[in-house]
């Protein structure tokens, strides 16, 4: 994940765990950041040297100990995690190849703490980022994330949203796509699936959903201009755009949109993204059966991706050696 350990930034992981490992039945490894490492994308830290600690959660909250060795479980504790100071593509690549080589099936990201539908937010995401990183490696990979609708979020939707993701992820995996440019034998690279925390979760016929593709989106000013007394003490956002210390309203907390004239011409900066037309776009900015617009109707999105950027559609289309030279310049520079 990107939220890191259980705690107030990272409310999910340890719920999806334990349904991962008690109704599926699954062997699961878990390998995240020490620390909250949201709108990283799918960066890795090359100059640094990556440390680790063990950390063994028990119930109910998934809070537990650290320890600098592995060591036998003791009576509570659900199983043997590892934290890495670094990045969630790190963790990532770090898991797939010098810690369980071999091991790993399949890659699952999160659940992130708030949404991850549409370009900007998939672009940014350090949970998108971790599934990116591993469909590189040729792993199946599956990035899922509950977006936040009511503030703050009733912890009985929890379960629920656990129970759901983990039918999602199962179905995902028996039923895995073709992709004829996929990097692993012809299949899907990655998965991103969204999960509206709403209550619809608890009802009989629960939540709707959808097979998507990302909506294509922008955003303006994601920093704002400090003082440099400001810049010491100013709160950031600790986690996604749905995070707990975030605005219901979807505004930043830290001060107007607009700098006042004693802050001009300071360099000191602090992230404070403008969000309201990211989080409440209006109805006809949603392309119908983008993710943005699925998550709008209160369902959840399915969206397979390639571990590439995109390309225009012309230039997808394979060429030859007769054909490529339609694709060089006519001119002198």
């Amino acid at each position: 994940n990107d939220d890191g350990p259980p705690g107030p930034d990272s409310p999910y992981i340890y719920g999806l765990y334990r349904h991962l490992t008690r109704d599926l039945e699954w062997d699961v490894r878990v390998v995240i950041p020490s620390s909250q490492k949201s709108w990283i994308g799918k960066a890795y830290q090359i100059k640094d040297l990556i440390s680790g600690r063990y950390f063994y959660p028990r119930d109910p909250d998934g809070f537990g100990e650290t320890s600098e060795e592995s060591r036998p479980l003791q009576e509570g504790e659900l199983g043997e995690w590892i934290l890495l100071d670094g990045t969630p593509a790190t963790c990532a690549n770090i898991a797939l190849h010098n810690l369980y080589p071999g091991e790993i099936d399949l890659l699952i990201s999160g659940p992130n703490l708030g949404r991850n539908s549409s370009a900007a937010f998939a672009l940014s995401s350090g949970t998108i980022g971790a599934a990116l990183s591993s469909s590189l490696s040729r792993i199946r990979s599956i990035a899922l994330s509950y977006g936040t609708v009511v503030h703050p979020t009733p912890t009985a939707w929890h379960e629920p949203a656990h129970v759901f993701g983990s039918r999602i992820i199962r179905y995902l995996w028996d039923n895995w796509g073709a992709d004829e440019g996929g990097l692993r034998n012809g299949e899907v690279d990655l998965y991103n699936v969204n999960i509206p925390m709403i209550e619809d979760l608890l009802s009989e016929e629960g939540v709707t959903i959808c097979w998507t593709h990302i909506w294509r989106n922008s955003y303006g000013r994601l920093f704002k201009v400090h003082t440099p007394g400001e810049a010491v003490v100013a709160p950031t956002m600790s986690a996604g755009p749905d995070s707990p210390n975030e605005d219901p309203e979807h505004q930043p907390r830290l001060g107007e949109d607009k700098a006042a004239p004693k802050d001009v011409g300071k360099l000191f900066f602090k992230f404070a993204p403008d969000m309201k037309d990211l989080i409440n776009p209006s109805a006809s900015s949603l392309p119908v059966g983008s993710d943005g617009w699925a998550i709008r109707r209160g369902w959840a999105s399915v969206t397979p991706m390639r571990a590439s950027f995109a390309e225009p559609v012309d230039f997808v289309v394979p060429l030859s050696e007769e054909t490529v030279d339609s694709r060089v310049w006519k001119m002198k520079l």
